[in-house]
Order: C-alpha cells, then sequence, then structure tokens
C-alpha cells in the first residue's frame, strides 16, 4: 500500500505480524508511536501502532492482531535503538497493557529541550522547525477504533514515524557539539524506570482544592468518595468523569453530614445520581476513620501562605534558574519539572535528592542546588544598596 508518499505495510493478522518480524531480524533502529482512546474509558484503548525501521514503514492494528509479541520483542531489544516523540504516553500504555517498558530509548520531545525549544515541543513544530517539513494536524482527535480505516487517517498517523529517524540524526548531532547527549540520555532512562508510571491511589485527594478547607471528618469521606469512584470506574471500565462528574464532588462532600434528605434536596444535584448513589454516600460518611485514611489525610500538604519570605525565595531562586535556561538554551521545564516545583513550594522539607544528582547538578552547580535544597535556611542580606543570598548557621 502507498499514503503520504511512501510504501507501507498495513498489519491485520498473524502472518502479516510473522513477515514484519522475519524482515527485521537485526534491525538497529525502529521508530515507533501509538494511536488510542481514552474518552469514556477507565483503561485507554491502543488502537494503532506505527513503527517505521530500515526495512520499510509498517501500521499494526492491535484490535485485529490479538498476540504482538514481535512488535514487543523488538521494544524490549536492548540492540535496537527505540525512536519516539513524547513517548511517556506509549511507554505508560505498554506497560499498562503488557507490563513491559521498551529499552534504550532516544524521545525527540525530550531531546529538543536540550537545545532550546521550551518543553513539551509539539511534535509538528519540531519536525517543521528542524526539518523544515510541515506535517498535518487534522486527524489528532479522530475515531482510531473505527474500521476500516481512511486513506487520510493512515496518513496522519504515517507522518508521526516518517519523519523520527531524520529528528534523531540531525538532533544527535546538535546534542554532541554541546556537549548534552549525555545529559539527554540520562533523562531517557527515565521513561523506562517502572517507577516513573506508579500512581498514588491517593492522588487526586490530596491535591484536591477543597481538600484543606474541610473538617477531618469530611476529609475522610472525600478520600474514600475519589476511591469508590475510582473502583466504579475499573469495575465498569467506564471514565470517571461518567461515573461521577467532578463538577459535583463539592456539593455532595459538604451537603452529606446532614443525610440522604440533604442530598435529595440539594437543587444542584442531580435527582437520577442521588436516587442511584445517595445511600452509598451516606454509608461512606457514616463509617469511623481507619488508622490507614488517618495517615493519609496527615500528607496533605500544609498551606504555606503565612510564611512570605519562603515564597518569594522560592520565586527567586527559580527567576535565577529560568534565567540561567535562558542563557544557556535549555528548557526551563526539564531543568525544574513543574510536579518538583510544586512540592517544594508546597513543603518546605521536601527535595529530590536523586533527581538533582544528576546532570542537573551539573548544569546548575552546587551552590544553587544546594539553596534549594536548604532554601529554609537561606536568607536575603542588603547592604549599602546590594544584596546577597546567605546561609543561616544552623545550631548542632
Amino acid at each position: 500500500m502507498s499514503e503520504a508518499g511512501v510504501k507501507y505495510e498495513l498489519i491485520e493478522d498473524a502472518e502479516g505480524l510473522a513477515k514484519f518480524a522475519a524482515a527485521n531480524q537485526g534491525i538497529e533502529w525502529m521508530c515507533f508511536d501509538t494511536e488510542f482512546i481514552g474518552e469514556k474509558r477507565f483503561l485507554t484503548l491502543i488502537c494503532l501502532i506505527q513503527i517505521a525501521t530500515p526495512n520499510g514503514y509498517y501500521l499494526v492494528d492491535p484490535l485485529k492482531v490479538e498476540n504482538i509479541q514481535p512488535v514487543i520483542d523488538l521494544l524490549l531489544d536492548k540492540r535496537v535503538l527505540k525512536i519516539a516523540h513524547a513517548g511517556d504516553n506509549d511507554y505508560r500504555l505498554f506497560n499498562t497493557h503488557f507490563g513491559i517498558l521498551p529499552l534504550n530509548t532516544f524521545d525527540t520531545q525530550l531531546a529538543a529541550s536540550f537545545i532550546g525549544y521550551k518543553h513539551p515541543v509539539g511534535f509538528s513544530k519540531l519536525v517543521e522547525s528542524e526539518l523544515n517539513i510541515m506535517v498535518s494536524k487534522g486527524y489528532t482527535v479522530t475515531d482510531w477504533e473505527k474500521r476500516p480505516f481512511q486513506p487520510k487517517q493512515l496518513k496522519y498517523a504515517l507522518n508521526d514515524v516518517i519523519h523520527l529517524h531524520d529528528l534523531w540524526v540531525k538532533i544527535t548531532k546538535q546534542l554532541e557539539k554541546t556537549g548534552r547527549l549525555a545529559w539527554a540520555y540520562e533523562e531517557f532512562k527515565l521513561l523506562e524506570d517502572p517507577a516513573s508510571y506508579e500512581t498514588d491511589p491517593y492522588k487526586e485527594v490530596l491535591e484536591s482544592n477543597i481538600v484543606r478547607s474541610l473538617r477531618r471528618r469530611e476529609q475522610v469521606f472525600l478520600l474514600r468518595l475519589m476511591l469508590w469512584r475510582t473502583e466504579e470506574a475499573q469495575r465498569r471500565n467506564h471514565s470517571k468523569e461518567m461515573v461521577l462528574p467532578s463538577k459535583y464532588i463539592s456539593a455532595i462532600v459538604r451537603a452529606v453530614h446532614s443525610g440522604l434528605d440533604a442530598l435529595q434536596h440539594d437543587r444542584r444535584l442531580p435527582d437520577s445520581m442521588i436516587g442511584k448513589f445517595g445511600k452509598i454516600f451516606v454509608d461512606l460518611y457514616e463509617a469511623p476513620a481507619t488508622q490507614e485514611e488517618k495517615e493519609v489525610l496527615s500528607r496533605i500538604p500544609r498551606d504555606n501562605s503565612d510564611n512570605p519570605k519562603q515564597d518569594i525565595l522560592m520565586e527567586m531562586l527559580d527567576l535565577l534558574v529560568r534565567y540561567k535556561c535562558l542563557q544557556e538554551g535549555i528548557s526551563h521545564h526539564i531543568v525544574m519539572p513543574r510536579n518538583v516545583l510544586k512540592k517544594m513550594k508546597n513543603d518546605k522539607d521536601f527535595f529530590d535528592d536523586e533527581l538533582f544528582a544528576g546532570w542537573r547538578r551539573k548544569f546548575l552547580g552546587d551552590e544553587i542546588v544546594s539553596w534549594f535544597k536548604h532554601r529554609r535556611n537561606l536568607e536575603i542580606k542588603f547592604l549599602d544598596g546590594k544584596f546577597e543570598l546567605k546561609m543561616q548557621e544552623v545550631e548542632a
């Protein structure tokens, strides 16, 4: 078959997959991407796997080919370089569905962060900037589950892998020139770490916008309500929003202490929902808190708004990092991940030693890393029109 100006194989049966495996023994690299649907499902559905190798282009249909072991074998082969863009989503899917993570990775989105692009940079923008090629974006939200595929869908899918090898070649040369290739590969290794895809079952509660404003009993209920919603969504393989829309959660939490009657007469809550789940909500609220629940709630981030000096210091340190990144042509968000910065702002004692032990320490320098780590003891001194950052002496 031919599409997007190239020939490709659409693999829809075991025989086609066997031919693919035989043709690609001993390859040195492969580019890959996936198309998937996550809407209205608890478990995201992989609908298509796009692959480019030195021997051609392949589209594997996992909805028709149940056993894709030859593809998995290639992904696990350390001798084969895997080239992807924003591969964390694809890796998470492979980890969830098949219990594997591709090895020996080069991620063009992460790599671009080390040569002056903001993170995350879109694939089409990167291809246009580096290769001077326009890539169509028209089928980003198409129905990939529907069969048969339309020619324009396949053209869009092929474009996701056709240019990856050329991007790898060009970006690698730039990374070698700047001496940052090893830094990029250090970051790629996180994609291959199963711990990167572990999720805290209580994260949704701990990061809730309302949890700090609630009394302890309502906090316990919110914890249970979120877990119930997740378990129910998983049982049905529906999205959590289909089980219980987020817009109703605050109203339920604030009304449930008055019982089923209060829920039934709350005009903000649909009668059908309360008729179906109202008794469950009340039962969740009335059960006594367990020790495990108390321990989980003890992890709620403290409100540091009463310490404006610390807030200002954190903002200033982050601005210093931003300025250094701007000077050196490296993405601020790859140096200082948003979730890490947020944790440091919310918790004065939090610091990820492992994260700042590698290339980040080399880039930032020991002094800046020390300022972040010991920020509780950092102060600003103003002297004769000048100022300096100074570490307070801590009594032994």
